[in-house]
């Protein structure tokens, strides 16, 4: 585990950018705000930055109520420089969910699995629930309170990401809700939890409902049409809910490709291993033992056959086979 006090002095006298996975959710957000925060109050400031929509209703509705500004790489493209220190958060270099910018990616703070290694000055990257608890430790290290705003960004990235602390959730975030709750804002927390399905979110259930396929324990689905990632990743939540079901694979369209939502609720199935083995020659995969995404670029797919919902279904199929036989 690495020291705050070392990202600190890195950032000493540097031009400072915050960046996040492709498409950022709550916790993503929350963690880049809650850095931002924290590198304030020794005189640097940071801006937060992204690639890909924010368009899913309680990413919005964090950025409004918490007062956080995110900026789209388009808009500060001719403003980055190469010299400029990136602050990978949530992510790391050379993912598939990671846009490489301009600026120089100086540190990462991640709790994901690594599969490519890259040599950073500064390196946070410890598997926990949410990327928020990493955060959330840093105060806690320097003994420095967290306001209102920041603990409860913190506080509903780390819910969101454990599902409530259901999924993936380790002692150490339990010990950062612990600390968290202290200083959160029991009313803004409230607003963020409540009313975040759109009418428009139907038709993505409905469709994710349509085209179930189940073989043993594992469901596929999949939707023919653009759907955010964050959507994406709550339809595979819904569907692991299934009493049938222990492993899902759903896919939605995407610009050039589709992204992938893998979910596992087995010890002996890890849902990150698989979308790394299962889209490695489509484009990419990873992620924890109970949670993982991917992209699959559309020329990489098979073209030969007549509906892709086959093929996908086939090749994911030989993998759990191969690597996971018993859930069959």
């Amino acid at each position: 585990m690495m020291n705050p006090n070392e990202l600190i002095k890195l950032c000493k006298n540097k031009t400072v950018w915050i960046q996040t996975h492709n498409f950022p959710d709550p916790d993503a957000i929350s963690s880049a705000f809650g850095l931002q925060q924290l590198l304030m109050h020794f005189g640097i400031h940071a801006g937060l930055c992204h690639e890909g929509q924010i368009d899913k209703l309680s990413s919005l509705k964090m950025l409004n109520l918490c007062g956080i500004t995110m900026v789209p790489y388009g808009e500060i493209s001719d403003v980055m420089q190469p010299t400029d220190m990136i602050i990978l958060v949530d992510c790391q270099k050379n993912n598939g969910n990671t846009t490489d910018l301009i600026g120089e990616e100086m540190a990462a703070i991640d709790h994901h699995p690594t599969f490519v290694k890259v040599d950073y000055q500064y390196a946070d990257l410890r598997i926990t629930g949410a990327c928020a608890s990493l955060i959330a430790d840093y105060y806690r290290m320097l003994d420095i309170a967290p306001d209102a705003q920041a603990a409860t960004a913190l506080l509903y990235g780390l819910r969101m990401d454990t599902l409530q602390l259901s999924r993936g959730v380790t002692e150490f975030d339990v010990e950062m809700y612990e600390y968290l709750f202290h200083y959160a804002d029991k009313a803004l927390l409230h607003e963020l939890e409540t009313n975040n399905m759109e009418f428009a979110d139907l038709q993505a259930y409905g469709s994710a409902i349509e085209h179930i396929r189940c073989f043993g324990k594992v469901c596929f689905s999949y939707l023919d049409f653009v759907c955010p990632d964050a959507l994406v990743a709550a339809l595979s939540d819904f569907l692991l809910a299934l009493a049938e079901v222990e492993v899902v694979v759903i896919y939605a369209k995407r610009a050039g490709g589709y992204k992938f939502s893998i979910r596992s609720e087995r010890d002996d199935v890890h849902a990150g291993n698989l979308a790394n083995i299962a889209l490695k020659d489509w484009g990419n995969g990873g992620g924890h033992a109970s949670m993982a995404g991917g992209f699959a670029e559309e020329e990489k797919l098979p073209q030969e056959t007549g509906y892709l919902f086959d093929a996908v279904q086939e090749h994911f199929m030989h993998v759990i086979e191969q690597e996971w036989p018993q859930i069959l």
